[in-house]
């Protein structure tokens, strides 16, 4: 068995996705490459992916399929997977392959296990390629640095902190056994990659290495404001799926039921204050929405995310209210370097 499968969902990625490939093989001749090539249309994205299949054999596999979005792409790659980790590399990011060393060792060290550790998680990188500037997210306040642990023994997340796809390496197994399957045709599907998993989690391990880095700051990447702006169904879309399937009371770990709801107060959130920033009658009758979906599907959880303090502030009524969450908004911008 191989030790990692690399993830690379493509969609006219042929400017950069050679980049992000090369890191990946960096990595070791233990690994497998899955380029899922999702449908694309502008480039000769397929043509490189098949060259680089050809090329090795033994470590790339090219997959063609129709457009399906981020979510598609990401279900076929964890579907074809063989080896014991799985993650997933956006095709225009990279991982750094001294930061993987450690990472890496500790994974082929599992294949000697009878019960190897489900989550491996390690820091990542915003690189903000326009404006020369690099921030790192680490997690050694959460995590213990030198052992496998379980939920009981994390620390606690700071407010902006959260575990993202960038930072999380699954154990394959798991992942195909829970059955995920991310939304087809919608943005913003990595919340349910690190949320909806969690409960299944029984051993971690954290490495306090730079491993991922994640590029930011093209004009039409989903993260960046005014796109968000115009996907806003897409993410409520997410937040939804995320309501539904997971009941964070019957979460037995009280410290990964915490942080749950403190992700799921923020997914709110988000959803509440980018309703805000263009208040429409039309807005605000999605922004009753969501809050409504929560209390009727959800209505024992309802009472501690309404109650979080992003969303006392952010759903505060009036256009007072309204002034206060979105200047909010924009003091954590500037503080977290978000956007």
């Amino acid at each position: 068995m191989k030790t990692m499968s690399f993830v690379v969902p493509c969609y006219n990625s042929a400017s950069y996705m050679q980049t992000c490939i090369d890191s990946l093989l960096a990595c070791g001749n233990d690994i497998e490459i899955i380029v899922v090539n999702d449908g694309s249309t502008k480039d000769n994205t397929s043509e490189i992916a098949h060259t680089l299949e050809k090329r090795y054999p033994d470590i790339i596999r090219a997959i063609d399929q129709e457009n399906k979005g981020h979510g598609g792409a990401v279900n076929t790659g964890i579907a074809a997977a063989q080896a014991l980790y799985v993650k997933v590399v956006d095709s225009d990011d990279w991982l750094d392959a001294e930061s993987m060393k450690p990472l890496m060792d500790y994974a082929r060290q599992q294949l000697e296990r009878s019960h190897p550790t489900d989550l491996i998680i390690a820091n990542y990188i915003y690189d903000k390629v326009h404006e020369g500037k690099h921030q790192t997210i680490d997690y050694a306040n959460v995590f213990p640095v030198d052992r496998e642990f379980t939920w009981s023994g994390i620390g606690r997340f700071n407010p902006s902190q959260y575990l993202l796809m960038h930072s999380v390496y699954y154990r394959t197994k798991l992942i195909q056994e829970s059955g995920l399957k991310l939304p087809e045709h919608c943005f913003y599907v990595d919340n349910i990659f690190v949320y909806v998993p969690l409960p299944l989690v029984q051993t971690i391990r954290y490495f306090n290495t730079d491993a991922y880095h994640y590029y930011i700051g093209r004009e039409d990447q989903s993260v960046n404001e005014k796109t968000m702006l115009s996907r806003i169904n897409q993410q409520l879309r997410i937040t939804k799926f995320m309501i539904d399937a997971v009941d964070l009371e019957s979460v037995p770990e009280k410290k990964l039921s915490s942080y749950m709801y403190n992700y799921l107060s923020m997914m709110l959130c988000i959803c509440s204050v980018f309703l805000r920033m263009d208040e429409t009658p039309d807005n605000e009758v999605k922004r009753s929405d969501i809050w409504n979906y929560l209390k009727e599907k959800k209505p024992h959880m309802y009472a501690k995310v309404r109650g979080n303090i992003l969303n006392f502030f952010t759903n505060f009524p009036s256009p007072a209210g309204r002034s206060l969450a979105l200047g909010g908004y924009r003091v954590a911008q500037k503080i977290f370097k978000f956007n």
